[in-house]
């Protein structure tokens, strides 16, 4: 087992930590990139490491992840039994219970669930980055980040559709809670938006029909109720239909989130998921627009 932290520009003690640990390795990125301005320092961080690596299963994760102590071992497990190429592995965001978070935990909450039914019926390829593995064969057989590394995201989804393309049937998700990896919500409101917008900006870059195609309905489904909302108020009987419109969306997506929230051990949260729609509609409708046509901030870096 190798591990790899790479350091990406950061300012607290990251290479104080990793140095006392003499079986971790660590990687300077600002020695790899010198002067030069990416678009997405990220792909660079892993290529790197890679190259630095010897293993023949890589696995990734972000610095802000917190996960058991059979996160490996479910990982690796499933690969000798399965002999995936690439590997999708469930992420949780942690929650004090607050009402912002837990708002941020049914979305991701959701995206999860969607991402384990697209993988059980191979109709598209979804995963977070934040809790990967994937071979070293298949990774140098697609080229790695070669044709995608201009794009800001995507070195998780656009890298397993890459490979789905490459070896057809060979990419798998793993329902398994020792695999689960937990990571942090955003903080504020402005770093949660500007990290949706820089997810939704990488849709127009999917080769992936199948998943635009979701993508697109779950965007003009929400838009949908916007739209009833302000001809409503020349033509006040469609917010009839938008109620009902409304009780109907609440009630679908409440029956695909309740095993959802089971396995995560989060069916408390499905109290709030009514009362937040009013967020989270504007937010869908919002935040797709802005990923295709607008620049977001992240980790201090401006990004089209």
């Amino acid at each position: 087992m190798e591990i790899i932290v790479v350091d990406d520009h950061s300012t607290d003690r990251t290479r104080d930590i990793v140095s006392s640990f003499e079986q971790v390795k660590y990687i300077d990125l600002s020695l790899h990139t010198g002067s030069q301005i990416l678009n997405s320092y990220k792909k660079k961080a892993i290529e790197t490491a890679i190259l630095q690596s010897s293993g023949q299963l890589i696995i990734t994760t972000d610095a802000d992840c917190r996960m058991g102590a059979y996160w490996l071992l479910s990982l690796v497990s499933y690969y000798e039994m399965y002999k995936y190429k690439f590997i999708a592995a469930p992420v949780d965001f942690s929650s004090d219970r607050s009402l912002f978070q837990s708002f941020q935990s049914l979305d991701f909450m959701s995206m999860q669930g969607i991402t384990g039914a697209v993988a059980y019926t191979r109709s598209g390829t979804m995963c977070n980055g934040a809790n990967l593995a994937y071979t070293r064969q298949a990774f140098d057989a697609v080229g790695g980040f070669s044709g995608i590394d201009h794009i800001a995201s995507g070195d998780d989804m656009l890298l397993m559709y890459k490979i789905e393309q490459r070896f057809p049937n060979k990419t798998g998700y793993i329902k398994c809670k020792e695999a689960i990896v937990t990571t942090a919500p955003m903080p504020d409101a402005a770093s949660f938006f500007n990290q949706r917008i820089r997810w939704a900006s990488k849709a127009t870059h999917f080769k992936d029909k199948r998943i635009i195609a979701v993508l697109a309905l779950v965007y003009f489904y929400n838009l949908t109720f916007v739209v009833l909302l302000l001809v409503g108020v020349f033509k006040p009987s469609l917010w009839l239909v938008l109620v009902v419109a409304l009780l109907a969306k609440i009630v679908l997506e409440l029956s695909i989130l309740k095993p959802v929230s089971r396995f995560f051990k989060k069916e408390n949260e499905l109290f709030w998921f009514p009362i937040l729609q009013c967020i989270h509609i504007p937010y869908i409708v919002l935040s797709g627009f802005l990923g295709q046509f607008g620049t977001y901030q992240w980790k201090q870096r401006s990004v089209k």
